[in-house]
């Protein structure tokens, strides 16, 4: 028996990790659910939306499945999804990019896998807020060391790479690709112009791409990689990108198969593992079953996966594909009309999917 933390998380997070763990638990892959409460929803509770208790269970059971948590926009409310990257190290965000029968999508055959690098970066939380002391000092240290001005009404982000941490993504990206039977990886970056950041991203992917002379290496800019996208996604295979350009590629990605709701994720380190879906809590939507919940059961699949159990995982996956292509048992977005009164509910979906599960 598998020991899984399960963090519901807010928002839409409880009703699309409750249509996970009906479709894990289908596959008949024995787990026992350990629930813990981080987000919005533990701040009234415990007084910080990421509880000890929450990093505890984690690093007791190794992993996690969690549901979308809410974080304020432009608020002192730091994301707990960063601070829990952080402090396990889940320097590995995989985000695969598959397009699903029935998913309305303008491309064929679309599968991208994006490698993010999750611990550094401008992600990294190191700012300076507007009019405070200390950023007078550091617009004055800019000047100083480079005769640049910096406005003083800035707010200044940091931006951080290493190379280590490059190494260690681009690595894991290559050794994905050996793994899963991939032919290529494509390494993003703007090093034309950040020469001392990127530019370092760019050396190490190129140095780790020597050891690796079975898979082929390319690079691309990032504006370049974006307009590539749209225009031929079929050249493209694995993509592994700094904090920043990864994020921004697999919402990117994610459009070309159907959306957030057909998104996957996992943050991987070397020691634990949390698998969540790509999109954010929606709380409008928060309690009307009536969201896309494939995102969250193919982010179960990648979690079987990494358990070991690859025969479950493939058979959540040809479920899913089975009735999001059959187009009955689906929610409003799969449909072709999102008004179509024959829409399911987000359960409703996931009993279908687990069912299609049980026959397999």
């Amino acid at each position: 028996m598998y020991r899984v933390t399960l963090i519901p998380g807010d928002g839409v997070g409880p009703e699309v990790t409750s249509a996970a763990v009906t479709c894990i638990d289908a596959t008949g892959v024995s787990i026992r659910w350990e629930e813990v409460v981080a987000g919005a929803s533990a701040i009234d509770m415990y007084g910080t939306p990421l509880p000890d208790k929450v990093l505890d269970s984690i690093k007791k059971n190794k992993v996690a499945l969690k549901g979308p948590i809410t974080t304020p926009i432009g608020s002192g409310f730091r994301s707990v999804n960063v601070a829990l990257r952080k402090i396990l190290d889940l320097y590995a965000c995989l985000r695969p990019c598959k397009l699903y029968p029935g998913a309305r999508s303008n491309y064929k055959d679309v599968d991208i896998v994006i490698v993010r690098e999750n611990t550094e970066d401008l992600y990294i939380g190191i700012e300076f807020q507007k009019g405070s002391r200390e950023i007078a000092e550091l617009i004055e240290f800019v000047k100083d060391k480079t005769n640049e001005t910096v406005r003083e009404d800035s707010g200044i982000s940091i931006k951080t790479i290493s190379g280590s941490a490059s190494e260690r993504i681009v690595k894991f990206a290559f050794d994905y690709a050996k793994k899963n039977g991939r032919k290529k990886v494509t390494a993003v970056h703007k090093a034309n112009i950040m020469k001392f950041s990127d530019g370092i991203f760019l050396e190490s992917a190129k140095l780790v791409a020597q050891d690796y002379k079975d898979i082929a290496f390319e690079d691309r800019i990032i504006d370049n990689m974006c307009m590539q996208l749209v225009q031929k996604p079929n050249l493209y295979d694995v993509i592994v990108a700094p904090n920043i350009y990864g994020d921004i590629l697999s919402d990117l990605c994610a459009g070309l198969v159907g959306g957030l709701g057909f998104a996957p994720g996992a943050n991987i380190g070397d020691e634990y593992a949390v698998f969540e879906p790509t999109h954010g809590s929606a709380p409008k939507y928060a309690g009307l079953n009536k969201v896309n919940p494939v995102a969250a059961i193919l982010s179960g699949a990648m979690m079987l996966d990494y358990l070991g159990e690859q025969k479950a995982a493939g058979n959540v996956r040809k479920s899913v594909a089975k009735i999001t292509g059959e187009g009955k048992f689906v929610t409003y977005d799969i449909k072709e009309n999102p008004k179509d009164p024959t829409a399911v509910g987000t359960q409703e979906m996931a009993e279908a999917i687990a069912e299609e599960i049980g026959r397999i």
